[in-house]
């Protein structure tokens, strides 16, 4: 069949150049790229995804046709606006294809909003959508401490608004400032603003640095363009997370950023959020004086009131003498009464023992000592029988006690207080017995550290130890021809100006226990080597 094919089309029918994939392909990207190199094009960003790479991957179109667009990680982090859908942007980029999928797109590098018209549309539509979270609610905004001891400020710490704010600080009442430095327009303002913020609120209270009382985000007065760093979502995030009050002082008065709604209060300028910090000195001064003139004015004026009420009520009081009179005259009425009471009493007296004396006759008298011996005699009758009883009594509990007391009863008493004796010798010899082996066992831990902390062990690795005449240590080279000992592991060398005695010069090492006798004197001059 190939045959007949190569038969049926004539040889050198077409003189149109045979191209592979890849040339035409490749021919096709250097001819758009050189036509079309880089470009500005206007249009509304479609789909958007953010791969994990951190390359972004969106589409541009308008009302007929669509091209791809894609964005690198490296140039990502330069755009000044991120591509949401929805925005009308002008890109510029440059047009390139990939072959693999025989598809041309728009490599973007930079992406500019389409007018303040667009803009304020995409602020406008992430106002609601914040909004519905609650970001802005009006319950949630704290009230802003009236004197602060500590100040943090977010802002850039090389414009005039850090200066502005310091200054007018420093007129109104000086307090402790933080600066948490950010920058205050382009790619990472947002960042960093919001770091600013959750950074202050990351310090510890009665940390090495000081907890802020209150947050001013501050930034001056510029384009829609340069205050857009303070509409990000991640800056008005944390402004509404913060847990300190946070004041938002972004721009001029006119200016409105999404921040300025999530804050706790709003400042017009930065000069303006740092009157809202603090209050004037002289005027709370002025006003403290004022109070204390106006206590002192409430004081004097209730004394005066007291003093007042008081003259008022000594008025309706009588005089002294006339409080004394009605006593007196109690007084000297008693004591008229008293002589005459005292002469009635006297005469009563009298006639109570007179009526006491007629009753005592002498009769009277007979018949109640005859009545008392009468009780005396029966009690004694009653005494001997009541004592043989008592003593009856007192024999049989003495019966009782001498029964308890048997032998066998004390026997018993004997062994038991024997057999306590025993357990407590038993329980002394074990407590002496363990106490002498902790102590053994003590003994022979601080042995073995003496020995294996002693120079003997460093010996049996292989050094000696160099004794001069004296007995002392040879350390140095300066010593060497003071030279007279050198000890091993296993015995003495003795020497002789520098050079070793005779192998019958060496002893043995003798133990600790043994004692050395003393070198006896020859007569030579020479002490013995041993």
């Amino acid at each position: 069949m190939s045959e007949l094919f190569e038969d049926d089309e004539p040889q050198g029918s077409s003189n149109a150049p045979e191209f592979s994939v890849s040339d035409l392909t490749g021919s096709i990207k250097r001819t758009l790229e050189g036509a079309f190199g880089r470009v500005r094009v206007r249009g509304e960003i479609g789909r958007v995804m953010h791969a994990r790479s951190g390359h972004y991957y969106y589409d541009l179109k308008d009302d007929k046709n669509v091209i791809a667009c894609n964005t690198w990680k490296g140039q990502a982090s330069k755009l000044s606006v991120q591509p949401e859908e929805g925005m009308e942007v002008i890109v510029t980029g440059r047009l390139s294809t990939f072959g693999p999928q025989s598809k041309y797109n728009l490599n973007v590098d930079e992406i500019e909003v389409a007018g303040a018209g667009a803009l304020m549309a995409m602020l406008e539509k992430r106002k609601k959508a914040l909004a519905a979270e609650g970001l802005f609610d009006a319950g949630r905004k704290r009230q802003i401490p009236w004197l602060p001891e500590v100040i943090g400020v977010v802002t850039s710490p090389s414009g005039a608004v850090i200066r502005d704010i310091l200054h007018r600080l420093r007129d109104r009442f000086p307090r402790h400032v933080l600066l948490w430095p950010v920058a205050v327009q382009g790619q990472n303002c947002a960042a960093e603003v919001a770091a600013g913020i959750k950074g202050f609120n990351a310090l510890p209270k009665g940390g090495p640095i000081p907890r802020p009382d209150l947050i001013i985000v501050a930034r001056g007065g510029g384009s829609v363009e340069d205050l857009w760093g303070f509409n990000e979502e991640i800056v008005v995030r944390a402004a509404a997370a913060s847990d300190i009050p946070l004041i938002s002082a972004v721009g001029h008065e006119t200016d409105t950023t999404l921040i300025d709604f999530a804050s706790d209060r709003r400042a017009p300028t930065p000069t303006a959020a740092a009157e809202m910090a603090v209050p004037v000195r002289r005027e709370l001064w002025v006003t403290i004086q004022d109070m204390r003139a106006r206590i002192d004015r409430a004081l004097s004026g209730r004394m005066d009131q007291r003093r007042q009420r008081l003259t008022d009520l000594s008025r309706a009081l009588p005089r002294p003498e006339q409080l004394l009179d009605g006593p007196r005259q109690r007084v000297d009425q008693a004591d008229a009464r008293l002589n005459q009471a005292l002469i009635n009493g006297v005469r009563n007296r009298r006639l109570h023992l007179s009526e006491a004396a007629s009753v005592l006759r002498p009769t009277l008298l007979r018949d109640r000592i005859g009545r008392g011996r009468e009780r005396i005699s029966m009690v004694s009758d009653r005494l001997p029988s009541a004592l043989s009883r008592g003593t009856a009594e007192k024999r049989r509990d003495l019966d009782k006690l001498s029964r308890r007391l048997a032998p066998e009863r004390v026997s018993r008493g004997v062994a038991q207080s024997r057999e306590r004796l025993d357990a407590l010798t038993a329980r002394l010899s074990r407590a002496a017995l363990t106490q002498q082996e902790r102590r053994t066992a003590a003994l022979e831990r601080s042995a073995g550290m003496l020995e294996a902390m002693s120079y003997r062990k460093t010996l049996e690795r292989g050094y000696a130890v160099v004794h001069d005449a004296a007995g002392g240590i040879v350390t140095s080279v300066e010593g060497a021809a003071s030279i007279h000992r050198i000890e091993f592991k296993d015995g003495d060398v003795q020497m002789s100006g520098g050079v070793a005695l005779p192998k019958g010069a060496v002893k043995p090492k003798k133990a600790k226990s043994q004692k050395t006798a003393a070198p006896k004197d020859s007569g030579s001059g020479q002490g013995s080597l041993f």
